[in-house]
């Protein structure tokens, strides 16, 4: 039963008494409340910023691909710009790696590579940032490539930023896990659950949610920020996108059910029905008709599967 007393101090430095969900929340997410753009797309600036304040023994240098012109939704431009950070920016595209080359205005903190990153011991970043003084532990790196996030921060073994910031696909709920196929070509992108999972399992543990990234730490630094739960339940409000069943078949949404790339598009629950609306009853109602409808569909359907199931219904009802 949640109780109605409230949280005395949400900033770390002691960790309050949680009387509520509410309250949970708001002491676990702390460190949104200095969240803040500069050239970031979700307050990413103030959230980096606060969190590397935290973080003992500083490098000074981060990490970005993606990058296109450097400054376009950057999350590491305000900290070269603003704190003198050393920064990698990598960018795949021809055309925009020679925008960044030419109108990149701090060029003396920026080393810059044309080249996409990959998941694979020859395309890695681990085999990119080799050929250049990154320190094995720098500050920050943001992994944002529409795709192969997952696949990418997956396969990084080398070196050990202190913050990730990595970008999740927000059409998927909490309790969603799905990766991406490995492939340069796909751009799906991989759920904020299993980026959570991937996070624990290379050492990390979540601190900040916003709309579209995910900021981990380095798992020693984790208790520096004293945050009662981060979970992913507590951490991020998802926005629902359900599909359900009736026990008459009928397929029900609930949610925006669009994805937020293609406006205007969307799913409804007219067009993705699987039964016809004459076989969309309750089937210990079904009549006889009904039955035999039912089963003449699914052969059509799922012939491989009817057949299974006419054998194991001779096997079962026709002794020879």
């Amino acid at each position: 039963m949640e109780q109605s007393t409230e949280m005395a101090d949400a900033s770390p430095g002691r960790v309050p008494q949680i009387t509520s969900l509410a309250t949970l929340k708001l002491a676990s997410r702390w460190l949104n409340e200095f969240a803040e753009n500069n050239t970031s797309q979700s307050g990413e600036d103030g959230l980096i910023a606060k969190a590397l304040s935290f973080l003992p023994d500083l490098s000074s240098w981060c990490v970005e691909f993606g990058a296109w012109d450097g400054k376009h939704l950057s999350n590491t431009y305000n900290l070269v710009a603003t704190k003198g950070f050393k920064v990698v920016l990598i960018e795949g595209d021809a055309t925009r790696y020679k925008e960044l080359r030419d109108n990149y205005p701090h060029k003396d903190r920026a080393i810059f590579e044309n080249a996409f990153v990959g998941s694979s011991e020859e395309d890695g970043l681990d085999k990119i940032l080799s050929q250049h003084p990154v320190p094995i532990e720098f500050d920050l790196l943001s992994v944002d490539v529409d795709g192969n996030d997952y696949h990418i921060w997956r396969a990084l073994k080398s070196y050990q930023p202190k913050l990730v910031l990595i970008e999740y696909n927000i059409s998927m709920v909490n309790g969603v896990e799905f990766v991406q196929p490995a492939e340069a070509g796909c751009h799906q992108g991989s759920s904020p659950a299993s980026l959570v999972k991937l996070g624990i399992e290379k050492g990390y543990e979540l601190v900040a949610v916003t709309k579209q990234n995910l900021l981990f730490v380095r798992r020693e630094y984790y208790p520096l920020f004293r945050i009662p739960d981060n979970s992913l339940e507590v951490m991020r409000d998802e926005e629902p996108n359900y599909v359900f069943f009736g026990y008459d078949g009928t397929v029900l949404l609930q949610g925006s059910c669009c994805p937020k790339w293609h406006p205007g598009w969307r799913l409804s629950a007219r067009s993705i029905q699987l039964l016809p609306g004459i076989l969309r009853r309750y089937p210990p109602n079904y009549t006889f008709a009904q039955k035999q409808l039912l089963r003449v569909l699914f052969m059509l359907k799922y012939p491989g599967e009817g057949l299974k199931r006419m054998r194991s219904y001779f096997k079962r009802n026709i002794k020879l």
